[in-house]
């Protein structure tokens, strides 16, 4: 830090030097709330060992006082299960049919609102990208949160299938989720006869293709799937962190919705949180 301040003072061309700082003071700014976010979640897990909050600051040589203001302040550790400093949302470009413009759907801009919403209170910074109209992204990146199933996009289609336990597969009737551990089969009530109000949806993080990291990957049989797997994540997320963390891992969501708004009244687990370390030893 010290170098980097005196670098950018040395700079004679003053918009340069305004460029310089404000650049700088805001990865400062990131820095220093993933910082505050990690050192909430060592003292909550050191709590969760056993340790009294009394014996966590006599033993990090602060007040007892202080290891509980830094326990309720600061960004909540979960938040770190979308990523750290700046997260991007990705959603697909679709064709304008009567025209030669691209747009993003309504259901994919609501699901990206929403996730933009949740990351931000956990004091992220939101960015956004899309999917070409030709499925091509750049998934070796860091901070990704992918909207979008494999019908959309080649490149997503292979990060799914480098998932050990949960299938993507489309038959006569349509898109299911398979879960290769037990053999069932997961469905959107859409297609069912007659019709009902429920979709079903995956989450996970996946690979990046390049094997330096991971991203997350959230996609429905239909809209509704990837507006299911985000409500969960609003209301759960904590318990999501607490049994994954940073590891790589999937699960298929079931959502019953309401038939006029579309919007999510439940969502289930309905597999096991399958971590992918795991599930391939």
């Amino acid at each position: 830090m010290p170098g980097d301040l005196e670098r950018i003072a040395q700079i004679d061309d003053p918009y340069e030097l305004l460029r310089a700082a404000t650049e700088r003071l805001a990865e400062a700014q990131q820095e220093v709330t993933e910082l505050a976010r990690l050192r909430r979640r060592l003292i909550q897990d050191l709590h969760a060992q056993g340790m009294s909050y009394a014996q966590i600051a006599n033993a990090a040589g602060l007040s007892r006082g202080r290891i509980h203001q830094i326990r309720h302040t600061g960004p909540a550790p979960e938040g770190a299960f979308l990523g750290s400093g700046e997260v991007t949302v990705v959603t697909p470009l679709r064709p304008d049919p009567t025209s030669d413009r691209t747009y993003v759907a309504l259901d994919d801009l609501t699901t990206g609102k929403r996730l933009e919403e949740l990351a931000r209170t956990f004091d992220l910074s939101v960015g956004y990208d899309h999917v070409a109209l030709d499925g091509t992204i750049n998934l070796n990146r860091a901070g990704l949160l992918v909207i979008c199933g494999p019908r959309m996009s080649p490149a997503m289609q292979a990060a799914y299938d480098s998932d050990p336990v949960i299938e993507w597969e489309r038959d006569e009737v349509g898109w299911l989720l398979r879960d290769t551990g037990t053999g069932v089969e997961h469905r959107s009530g859409q297609e069912d006869d007659p019709a009902r109000p429920y979709d079903v949806g995956y989450l996970g993080r996946l690979a990046r293709p390049d094997g330096n990291g991971s991203f997350i990957a959230i996609a429905g049989t239909h809209p509704e799937g990837s507006l299911g797997v985000v409500h969960l994540l609003t209301t759960d997320i904590g318990s999501l962190w607490g049994q994954v963390g940073n590891e790589r891992f999937s699960v298929v969501v079931g959502t019953e919705y309401t038939p006029d708004t579309h919007e999510p009244v439940r969502t289930d687990l309905l597999t096991p949180i399958y971590r992918h370390d795991q599930a391939a030893t």
